[in-house]
């Protein structure tokens, strides 16, 4: 049975059907961060600290880029979502066309601009001398590689808003194999192949990408989904739809743009922490590189379990079942607590071991074991608060959520970081995070129970 037909009639068990949702999306988020940090390791073991900073220079930069489109994901997602509750195939099709198109003019932008202003970008950011022009070089390939990579972060995305998330999970296997397989091959000149250096992982990512968008396709096109042809399958009547509606576009930007302005903004905050850590040297940076790994780790049932809850919301409201998202925010603080907070737990427990997977200088370690035990707890705080934001945007409410998050990043944690850091040092940064998440959680919660529950619930198509 569907998870749409479940949400409407109410057989299954709600954390059954989370369950079956969130275990291959868990997995998917667990791949994507093993690539990054298997590349990591290849870089930080295979050619030192200053090569593992200079990639840690770019991540803020990428992130900024990808937050655009993953809000346009989230919007495309809900909407798919809610026209699969109520079993409209053809929306689902027009949907899913405008969003690829918008994705791939995206991604031509940012790839001309990582052409020509990669290096004075990562120049204001302060980017330590010694790393600029390995920093510049890795990140001009990557931001290449932004058309394709953005195909295949709102396909995996859109996939959910159906209910698949077995395909994104076996398509991030594939993009992770093959990346993971050609990194330290082109680090070393294996086989005949150039050694690249710090530059290999972003070759090995501009490869994977499209090998995995390929095998997606096919895969659509080949395997049946519930029965039937899979809803966004690439075929004749896919490609129908692959413009842009305009229409079906302001819906989509409506619930996309407070989410990547949300997403922009924490990028911003990100640039604006990287350019006061840059201030403490190239060992700090090569630290917040370390412990930015750990922490993606710790917060991918963070944006697993709020997707979750967007998707399933959506459906539900599609399904003409409205009353079923309290239970469904229920059940995401419930898996956050778990998921999330286990593996905080694990994270304090070894997480000398695990930063010197990264890093083999012993005083740099001692730097990011102290910096990750300062915020790692408070990644349970942002699951809490990022449950509740994403059973609200299933309704198509961001825009309250989205203001409640940018005023704590702007007002909170910016100014936070400045001040502790000028009391107390590199430590202070870090101790921003755990401010700004408490404070966000708490105006999540006022919202979500004074406001957003007295709210009429409807369908947005």
């Amino acid at each position: 049975m569907s998870a749409p037909q479940t949400l409407a009639n109410g057989q299954k068990p709600l954390w059954k059907i989370f369950l079956i949702f969130l275990g291959p999306m868990l997995l998917s988020n667990f791949l994507q961060s093993l690539s990054g940090t298997v590349n990591a390791i290849y870089i930080g073991q295979m050619l030192g600290v200053q090569a593992m900073a200079a990639a840690a220079a770019f991540f803020p930069v990428l992130m900024f880029f990808i937050a655009f489109i993953i809000g346009l994901g989230a919007g495309a997602s809900v909407l798919i979502g809610q026209a699969w509750g109520a079993r409209n195939v053809e929306r689902v099709k027009a949907v899913t066309g405008t969003a690829l198109m918008a994705g791939l003019i995206l991604g031509g932008a940012v790839a001309v601009i990582g052409a020509l202003f990669t290096e004075p970008i990562l120049r204001v950011l302060g980017t330590p001398a010694d790393i600029l022009q390995a920093a510049v070089s890795y990140a001009r390939i990557m931001m290449l590689a932004a058309p394709v990579l953005f195909l295949f972060i709102l396909s995996t995305q859109m996939l959910r808003g159906v209910g698949d998330t077995v395909t994104p999970l076996f398509t991030l296997l594939l993009s992770t194999a093959v990346g993971l397989a050609l990194t330290p091959a082109l680090i070393l000149g294996w086989l005949g192949l150039p050694p690249l250096g710090l530059t290999s992982a972003a070759w090995a990512s501009f490869i994977s990408f499209p090998t995995a968008m390929i095998w997606l396709g096919w895969r659509l096109l080949h395997k049946p989904y519930q029965g039937q042809a899979h809803p966004m399958a690439p075929d004749g009547q896919m490609l129908r739809y692959m413009r842009v509606n305009p229409a079906i576009l302001k819906a989509v930007l409506k619930i996309g743009v407070p989410t990547g302005l949300q997403m922009v903004v924490i990028s911003l905050a990100e640039l604006a922490l990287l350019a006061m850590v840059n201030g403490y040297g190239s060992q700090a940076t090569a630290a917040y590189g370390a412990v930015n790994q750990i922490v993606n780790y710790v917060q991918f049932p963070v944006l697993s379990i709020a997707i979750t809850c967007s998707i399933l919301g959506a459906q539900a409201i599609g399904a003409g079942r409205p009353e079923r998202l309290g239970a469904i925010a229920r059940t995401g603080l419930q898996m956050n607590l778990i998921f999330t907070g286990g593996l905080v737990l694990l994270g304090y427990l070894f997480s000398r071991h695990i930063i010197a997977l990264f890093i083999v200088d012993a005083a740099v370690i001692e730097v990011a074991q102290t910096l990750l035990h300062i915020m790692l707890w408070s990644c349970v705080i942002l699951g809490m608060s990022s449950t509740l934001s994403g059973v609200m945007r299933s309704s198509g409410t961001v825009m309250m959520p989205t203001v409640i998050s940018i005023v704590c990043i702007l007002i909170v944690e910016i100014p936070v970081a400045w001040f502790t850091s000028k009391q107390i040092g590199l430590n202070g940064i870090w101790i921003a995070y755990p401010a700004a998440f408490i404070a966000m959680l708490t105006l999540q919660t006022a919202y979500y129970r004074l406001v957003w529950r007295k709210r009429p619930i409807k369908r947005l198509i």
